[in-house]
């Protein structure tokens, strides 16, 4: 009996031994994985890369550039904006007009002397390109700064009005298709129409048929797949924006007159001319905040869908297939509408201006 309460005891003490070798064991390669610390100071995460862009509107159409912009200048932690250029579409009182809407938010967001604001084109491509002389032609100012941003390095540009400056650029230095993309707000593709693309269909068709990478940020009105379907009503702009941004340094008087000194005042203002020839009960009291959808996008690529498709091209006003066409676009559609206005009101509720980029 004695001797068996020995082996006993002995076993016992052999266990717990090979025990406390295995935990050691075990905490030893535990200590092995921990990152090994080589200065005195904690390891900081570097903060995501901002999106270096360019931002080419025609500012004063209706007023979703305004808001698009103020959404962009305000996104400070987001964007780095290198510039914004103008070109001028039917409606808008011509390139000076659209210049001067541009400049007004950008006051509005106290960033008036912050970022470059260009004048593009004023008339249509073809106009332009019929005798185009390098040298001197109607855009120079904004189409030349393009191109000599974007060979300092990778920057985006963003157009939402007609793509003439953009066709402009590719004509003179070919060479730009290679260091930028294009994200364009425009088109009701596969359908026929809007506004952007008949200001300027040959322009449209020349960035089509180029090897710019081309990214088609579609607005297919009166469907729930475009970015028609990002829709405010004037109701919920009175209610939600009043007051809303930085207080302006420098007041400015709006288009439509009257003295602002916040961009929400503002959109208050431009959401109630916008409906001045509807009833009140018409149900079009809605508006798209069309533009901001393309910087949306680009914020949060999981806010709309994409698809590669062979470029088309539009012929007498129709959408021809190509399906045979090597160079391919990307198209955006079905966008998440709530996020992205639900992010929209937040820039605007705790905006993060620009800051001047090095």
């Amino acid at each position: 009996m004695i001797q068996t309460v020995f082996i006993l005891m002995k076993f016992t003490k052999n266990a717990i031994l090979f025990l406390t070798f295995l935990l050691i064991a075990a905490a030893c390669k535990e200590e092995k994985k921990a990152p090994v610390q080589t200065t005195g100071e904690a390891t900081e995460v570097p903060p995501p890369a901002k999106i270096k862009l360019i931002f080419d509107t025609d500012a004063n159409n209706e007023l979703d550039d305004q808001h698009a912009l103020a959404y962009m200048l305000l996104n400070g932690n987001t964007f780095d904006v290198r510039g914004i250029t103008v070109n001028a579409t039917r409606n808008g009182e011509g390139i000076q007009g659209h210049y001067d809407e541009a400049e007004r938010v950008m006051q509005l967001c106290n960033l008036k002397d912050v970022t470059p604001l260009l004048k593009g084109a004023n008339s249509n491509f073809k106009e332009i390109a019929e005798n185009f002389d390098p040298t001197n032609y109607d855009g120079q100012e904004g189409v030349d700064f393009i191109l000599e941003e974007t060979k300092k390095e990778s920057v985006i540009v963003v157009a939402v009005g007609k793509l003439t400056n953009i066709a402009l650029a590719l004509k003179k230095d070919p060479s730009f298709a290679e260091r930028t993309k294009i994200v364009w707000l425009g088109s009701n593709y596969p359908a026929p129409g809007e506004y952007n693309q008949e200001n300027d269909t040959i322009a449209m068709n020349y960035v089509l048929n180029s090897t710019v990478p081309f990214e088609m940020v579609t607005v297919r009105y009166g469907k729930p797949s475009g970015t028609d379907a990002v829709a405010v009503t004037r109701s919920e702009i009175n209610e939600r924006m009043p007051g809303l941004g930085p207080t302006a340094n420098q007041p400015i008087t709006g288009r439509h007159g009257g003295t602002f000194h916040t961009f929400g005042d503002y959109s208050v203002n431009l959401f109630a001319h916008i409906f001045d020839h509807l009833a009140d009960d018409n149900p079009k009291k809605s508006r798209p905040l069309f533009d901001m959808v393309a910087l949306a996008v680009l914020k949060n690529t999981a806010w709309g869908e994409t698809t590669s498709i062979p470029a088309p091209i539009l012929i007498d006003n129709q959408w021809v297939e190509r399906p045979n066409n090597a160079r391919e676009i990307i198209l955006w559609e079905n966008f998440a509408k709530e996020l992205i206005l639900n992010d929209f009101y937040r820039t605007i509720e705790n905006p993060v201006p620009i800051t001047i980029p090095h």
